[in-house]
């Protein structure tokens, strides 16, 4: 038996199941559990004949009630399985799961404080995940609650904050969790959650100039103060990450010099898990992790190696007496070639490289690929943030049929590249070169068009939203937006305007309908047009756009809609 966690497409019900049937069962009694924390207990499964999916033998319930969250607007992760193998007893597996997870306290907090304990002990993840009975993603979950405040973590186990918020949280920096903490009490602000807390994060949260490594006297554009003067922040963000992508190549430089082995520079947003290593000093070649919050925020983690590598130098170490042979083996090595002749040889290869690129436009293909993804000192780039100003904006393009498609075409691009497929986007410059190699490898062992499927993911991530860009490509390609978007209340909510309003009132059901009400209320006549949409009480409108959605974009009224109708006038002769 071996336990993974498997996603929820594909698993299926197995007619061996003793609880097959074609209605679902009643989940009412474990969906609450299942939305707030997820599936906690394995599945037991076993390999379908195709390869690709799984039967469900048993834990039938607990899979309908992920479908049933999934279905209300959930977001489902993966769920945790133990798979069968060939000769296992069902019975015997799920008694004996059952026996591993009764010893497991239910409560996620005590779980990680018991996993932080066993840590200490020597215990692996791998070691822990095998005595209860679970994955060692869920354990490895539980020891990032570690990163939390107590205050937030306190606050959790009172089931005040809600399990994806919590999963967001694990993700920020001290700093960022002070932040969140500052709003989540205060009774004049509000705290942001869910889908809203990972823009706060990842896309609308401006770069305070504490976060900078260089001098700020380097940095040429300008920066802004909050209300009370005590933080500012850097407003032109690509500046910023170019001088302090500089400033970590500088300290990891810096670092090497130092007489450390190895200096790692983590992917943007990647937190170093300490239980995942073990403390090294520098003369037993610890090497040092750098980590880079999407804040900006640089730590360096001095003194660690893996723990695989750590025990792999235990059983190597040389003996005490052979003391001669310890001093040779720490000692720096010093290169053959001085900085300034290494400088003259790099200078030439460069020369000689670039020119026989010219004749190989394959290869340059997949190199600028590699560089629009991994970035460089040369090169910066980055994924829109998506941000939104509304929370409802936010959670209604999330669950746009043109996102949900764009994520499951993302999954499959870095799947293919060989990326972790949760929560990232492909585009994740760091500005480290080795990655960058790393990238180029791999898309030469790709053809073509499986390079061609990258490049469009990468261009698709970093086209910047509310651009003309947005509107010419909309309207070269042209985008039928029928086909993705759905009018719904954040739309609604959203429009104001009572002779905007009257005109698509006109625009959807005529100059009649449109007289008739055009002193009503801007609420009535919001509903006249959703009755038209929907056809309830009046004649459906199929296939009907608001002037707002269609490419290219117009406005209902003289005035305009500011810098969309800006947009489509400034492209009109470019694309005409």
């Amino acid at each position: 038996m071996q336990l993974q966690h498997i996603e929820l497409s594909k698993l299926k019900d197995a007619t061996i199941n003793m609880r097959h049937a074609k209605a679902a069962p009643d989940v009412s009694d474990i969906l609450p559990s299942v939305k707030a924390r997820g599936v906690l207990v394995p599945l037991l499964v076993r390999p379908n004949g195709d390869g690709e999916s799984f039967e469900i033998v048993a834990g039938r319930r607990r899979y309908f009630a992920a479908k049933r969250a999934e279905e209300d607007g959930g977001e489902i992760e993966p769920l945790p399985c133990a798979i069968m193998e060939p000769g296992d007893d069902a019975a015997a597996l799920e008694a004996s799961m059952l026996e591993n997870l009764a010893r497991l306290d239910p409560d996620e907090m005590t779980q990680y404080e018991t996993f932080v304990r066993l840590t200490k002990e020597g215990k692996s993840v791998e070691d822990i995940a095998v005595t209860f009975g679970i994955t060692e993603l869920m354990v490895r979950r539980r020891l990032a609650l570690g990163d939390l405040l107590p205050k937030i973590r306190d606050a959790y186990r009172k089931d005040a904050i809600d399990a994806t918020t919590v999963r967001h949280l694990t993700m920020a920096t001290q700093r960022q969790q002070r932040d969140w903490l500052k709003l989540f009490n205060s009774r004049k602000e509000r705290a942001p959650r869910g889908q809203q807390l990972k823009q706060w994060l990842f896309g609308g949260q401006q770069i305070a100039t504490t976060a900078a490594l260089f001098p700020l006297d380097a940095y040429k554009g300008q920066t802004v103060s909050d209300l009370f003067g005590d933080d500012s922040y850097f407003t032109d963000a690509d500046q910023f990450w170019s001088l302090q992508n500089a400033a970590i190549a500088a300290k990891r430089d810096a670092l090497l010099a130092g007489g450390w082995a190895d200096v790692e520079i983590l992917e943007t947003g990647r937190r170093f898990c300490s239980w995942e290593h073990e403390k090294t000093p520098k003369k037993d070649g610890g090497r040092v992790y750098i980590t880079v919050s999407h804040s900006g925020e640089v730590e360096a983690h001095e003194g660690w190696l893996t723990s695989k590598e750590a025990k792999a130098k235990r059983r190597a170490k040389t003996p005490k007496g052979d003391a001669d042979a310890t001093e040779v083996g720490d000692k720096p090595v010093r290169p053959e070639l001085t900085n300034p002749a290494q400088n003259y040889v790099e200078l030439h290869r460069h020369a000689a490289a670039r020119h026989a690129l010219l004749s190989h436009p394959g290869v340059a293909l997949r190199l600028m690929v590699a560089h629009a993804i991994g970035g460089s000192a040369l090169w910066q780039t980055k994924p829109d943030s998506q941000a939104a100003r509304k929370e409802e904006t936010a959670e209604s393009v999330a669950k746009s049929k043109a996102e949900i498609a764009f994520a499951e075409e993302r999954k499959a691009v870095l799947t293919l590249l060989g990326l972790p497929a949760h929560g990232h986007s492909v585009v994740r410059s760091n500005g480290d070169d080795y990655r960058v190699v790393e990238l180029f490898a791999k898309l030469l062992s790709l053809s073509d068009d499986e390079v061609m499927c990258v490049l469009v993911i990468v261009m698709a991530e970093t086209v910047q939203a509310g651009t003309a860009v947005v509107e010419a490509l909309g309207i070269h390609l042209k985008v039928d937006m029928c086909e993705y978007w759905e009018a719904d209340d954040a739309f609604f909510d959203l429009l104001r305007d009572k002779e905007a309003v009257n005109a698509m009132v006109r625009h959807i059901g005529g100059k009649r309908v449109a007289d008739a009400n055009v002193t009503a209320t801007t609420k009535v006549q919001k509903k006249i047009v959703r009755d038209f949409m929907t056809g309830d009480g009046r004649k459906k409108a199929e296939g009907w756009l608001p002037h707002y959605m269609a490419f290219p974009f117009r406005a209902y009224t003289k005035r305009g809609g500011g810098r969309l109708s800006d947009n489509t006038a400034r492209i009109k002769s470019l694309m005409s």
